[in-house]
């Protein structure tokens, strides 16, 4: 797959599922809530991971900077 995510969106996503991953520990989320914003975290660390977002794709989006030649 091409990568279609640039570096501030792969950050960006990083830092979200890193911030529910606390508000997890510290006991801040709990039940449903916790449940379905720890999947959406799960598949931001996957996609940062990748960089590539399959949402994108069907769209032609990109947020990745294009390098010159």
């Amino acid at each position: 797959m091409t990568q279609n995510m640039g570096s501030l969106d792969r950050i960006l996503r990083t830092v979200a599922a890193l911030a529910v991953g606390v508000l997890y520990a510290t006991g801040t989320l709990g039940g449903t809530t916790a449940l379905v914003l720890g999947v959406g975290a799960v598949a931001f660390l996957l996609t940062s991971f990748v960089g590539t977002c399959p949402v994108y794709l069907p769209m032609g989006l990109s947020t990745r900077h294009e390098q010159r030649s």
